[in-house]
């Protein structure tokens, strides 16, 4: 299971909910290795490539155009940096005609806008003084002689000529007005944008800035340190590993022992009913790439686990304490409410081919996921141990903790209080 989330990169939601926030840190410590690895090798594959290419370039190069850098008097690659070049401006000068060109350009909006407006006022100004004076002549002509027309035309013309000559006189005053105010405005916008430079002036967005900053900086060290304390954890499961010599390569001894060992378990201990049932042969079993339905789960129960032996106690006919079947994680905190620190059942889970381990806490509970896709037992992104029964992983961790953070060791098992136990239907 752990093999396959490497490989794709990917965890599905619902497993991921399964697992406690050290198991997280530790899966995701693992996939980063995974990411690591597979980054590093791709550096060396595109050195490699590169490699090749500059070699093929060199071969093509006396028939193929290239670049060629200039060089300086000092053989290097000739740099200019723009501003320490003899005739380069000073940074100063041109941040300050970068600044005054940003002054001029807002100044120079804000007139145009306010120029707009004061040319309609203009244009209605005159507009209905004209409106008027014409509406006055014509009320005018009706009182006058057909001989006087002319002469009455003739003044409605000196008239609009006037109002022309007064409309064009205010333009170019207003004009010169906007002109100053604009020459006003930019200087006000330079000396503003100047001391805002000089001083780096503080708004409330820069506070938020800097709270937003600050959380994100304390996130930071946060997961900083579950990494390093998962990174940790997870050094110091695989030196335990090597310490105690439990690793995979026990699943095939104890295989070649089992059979041994099962005629004197038959002696010592009376025969269990659940174990007079004959485990399957079914010979077209193939394993789905996870758990659908309790029907499947059960199916794989029967062909995988029970020719492994899982829950049962060691060198004996009979199951476990432990050991509970498909049960949910609300049922199990239940059996394990009025228990004491340290109580523990195994249930087989719904999520992976494997089992999960519910913990009883002072403050609460804990559910760890185990394992038992492949030939071994181990808790998944928790403990790199690889145990060759599903009862080895719990006497292990009967004397080892599971996780230096937890401290959980394995006190007392929580047993059964229904009646048929909730495991008989694995076993029918």
């Amino acid at each position: 299971m752990l093999q396959q989330i490497l490989r794709d990169m990917y965890i599905d939601p619902e497993l991921l909910a399964e697992l406690n926030e050290d198991q997280k840190q530790i899966l995701f410590y693992k996939m980063r290795e995974e990411q690591l690895r597979r980054w590093k090798e791709r550096e060396e594959k595109a050195r490699v490539e590169e490699t090749m290419v500059r070699k093929t370039a060199r071969c093509k190069q006396s028939n193929g155009k290239h670049v060629q850098w200039l060089h300086g008097k000092d053989g290097e690659v000739w740099v200019w940096v723009m501003g320490e070049a003899p005739g380069d401006k000073p940074y100063e000068q041109i941040s300050e005609e970068l600044i005054a060109e940003r002054a001029r350009q807002q100044a120079q909006k804000e007139a145009e806008e306010l120029w707009r407006k004061k040319e309609a006022e203009i244009t209605k100004k005159f507009r209905d003084a004209m409106a008027q004076e014409k509406a006055r002549i014509v009320a005018e002509k009706w009182k006058v002689e057909i001989e006087d027309r002319k002469a009455a035309k003739l003044v409605e013309e000196k008239i609009q000529e006037e109002l022309k000559k007064r409309e064009e006189e205010e333009r170019q005053k207003g004009e010169e007005q906007i002109r100053q105010q604009e020459e006003i405005r930019a200087r006000e916008l330079y000396l503003s944008l100047k001391q805002a430079q000089q001083h780096g002036q503080h708004s409330d967005n820069d506070q938020e800035w800097e709270e937003q900053l600050r959380r994100s900086k304390a996130a930071d060290e946060e997961r900083s340190h579950q990494a390093r304390r998962a990174r940790d954890e997870y050094r110091r499961q695989s030196l335990r590993a090597i310490q105690k010599g439990r690793v995979a390569g026990l699943s095939n001894l104890f295989k070649g022992t089992s059979l041994n060992n099962e005629p004197e378990a038959k002696l010592n201990d009376s025969p269990s009913p659940l174990l007079s049932l004959a485990v399957p042969s079914s010979k077209i079993w193939e394993r789905p790439s996870r758990p659908f339905s309790r029907e499947v789960i059960i199916h794989w129960f029967k062909e995988e686990q029970l020719p492994r032996r899982a829950g049962f106690e060691r060198n004996t006919n009979r199951i476990a304490t432990w050991f509970h079947g498909i049960i949910s994680r609300q049922e199990a905190e239940e059996l394990l409410m009025n228990k004491s620190e340290g109580s523990f059942l195994v249930r087989v889970s719904e999520k992976i081919w494997g089992y999960a381990l519910s913990y009883r806490q002072q403050s609460g509970f804990k559910h760890f996921l185990v394992d038992a896709s492949g030939d071994f037992y181990s808790f998944l992104g928790v403990d790199p141990n690889r145990h060759a029964t599903l009862t080895d992983l719990i006497d292990f961790h009967k004397e080892e903790i599971i996780t230096s953070s937890g401290g959980e060791l394995l006190l007392e098992p929580c047993g059964q209080q229904k009646n048929p136990p909730d495991y008989s239907p694995l076993f029918e």
